[in-house]
């Protein structure tokens, strides 16, 4: 008999009565802890700037067409060298634009007290001990002022994408929503930035990538709440507003669950088979997914609570202090 979907998906109950609200108060305040504690950790010890952010060199290494790069064994044998962070990636040849594995650049730190064609001369030495004959070109050197301006546009570029999901939610729900949506998606960003400096993560333009990435999945589940509250705040209009959040946050927790477990086991795989260069990447997603579920639970619809909504164009009863019981 051919099975009915997947079996462990039965095991989710298709009706919950979890009250979210009663715990919001000491989830906000574990919120709060861990964002401070994120922001100072972000400042001490900092984070750990990749290539792309504190400068190096880089230099493009080629075999014949036909012949395939051993990525990982190039990394290997540059790191050996103490070099700090060392980034390799496949690109495509340039007489014919196809990424076919014998192409690739090489990206590594040039330490200040060593001289930059000795040390380039050092790399070339090992990568060809690994991988056999191999050609070299397009040898660069990116300085610490190109650098920096390199990493604040990659803080620009969070911001604006923040901003441009704050006016979404804005036109299409209400201020009210728009506050509560922004308060999960920097809480969010500042957890993800958190993780990325307690587990020394190296910070790239891939981890920027990963939390504009995070920045996406956490707005797409604050929308799907924000929508069904919006929803039984017109089919229930006698309902505590406590109440009403509880409810549409139960309705949509086996599809919040199902969605997330999905991406967090695709990224576990990517995390243990992707090589180290995708490591970084996959766990900052994956606990990006995690802080962007939590948080529209536990801080973008509680902040709507304490903020209060209009029902039918009268503004909700004053706002509700988080913990105490609601007015009928």
């Amino acid at each position: 008999m051919a099975m009915r979907g997947w079996p462990l998906i039965k095991l989710l109950p298709t009706k919950t009565d979890f009250k979210f609200v009663k715990y919001a108060r000491a989830f906000g305040i574990l919120s709060a802890v861990l964002c401070v504690a994120s922001i100072v950790g972000c400042f001490y010890p900092g984070l750990n700037l990749g290539i792309d952010f504190r400068g190096g060199a880089s230099l493009e290494v080629a075999k014949p067409a036909g012949q395939v790069l051993e990525l990982d064994q190039i990394r290997s044998a540059v790191g050996e060298l103490g070099l700090g962070d060392v980034g390799v990636q496949g690109i495509a040849r340039r007489d014919t634009g196809v990424v076919d594995g014998s192409t690739a650049i090489v990206r590594f730190q040039v330490p200040e007290e060593q001289d930059q064609t000795e040390v380039v001369r050092n790399v070339e030495s090992a990568i060809s001990g690994a991988v056999g004959q191999v050609t070299y070109s397009d040898v660069a050197v990116v300085g610490s002022k190109v650098s920096s301006e390199l990493f604040m546009s990659g803080m620009m570029a969070l911001g604006v994408a923040t901003l441009l999901m704050f006016v979404y939610i804005w036109f299409r729900f209400e201020p009210q929503f728009g506050f509560g949506a922004i308060v999960g998606l920097v809480h969010d960003v500042i957890l993800t930035f958190g993780l990325i400096a307690l587990l020394r993560l190296e910070f790239s333009l891939n981890m920027v990538a990963a939390i504009l990435t995070v920045i996406g999945y956490s707005m797409n589940d604050t929308v799907v709440v924000f929508d069904r509250l919006r929803e039984n705040l017109r089919k229930y209009k006698a309902m505590p507003l406590r109440e009403v959040i509880d409810l549409s946050i139960n309705e949509t927790l086996s599809r919040t669950i199902v969605t997330g477990v999905t991406a967090i086991m695709v990224l576990a795989v990517l995390a243990i088979f992707g090589g180290e260069a995708l490591f970084g990447f996959s766990i900052a997603l994956m606990f990006g997914i995690i802080v962007g579920t939590y948080s529209s639970i536990y801080v973008g619809a509680p902040v709507i609570l304490l903020w209060g909504v209009k029902r039918g164009g009268e503004e909700d009863p004053t706002p509700v202090k988080l913990g105490m019981a609601s007015r009928p």
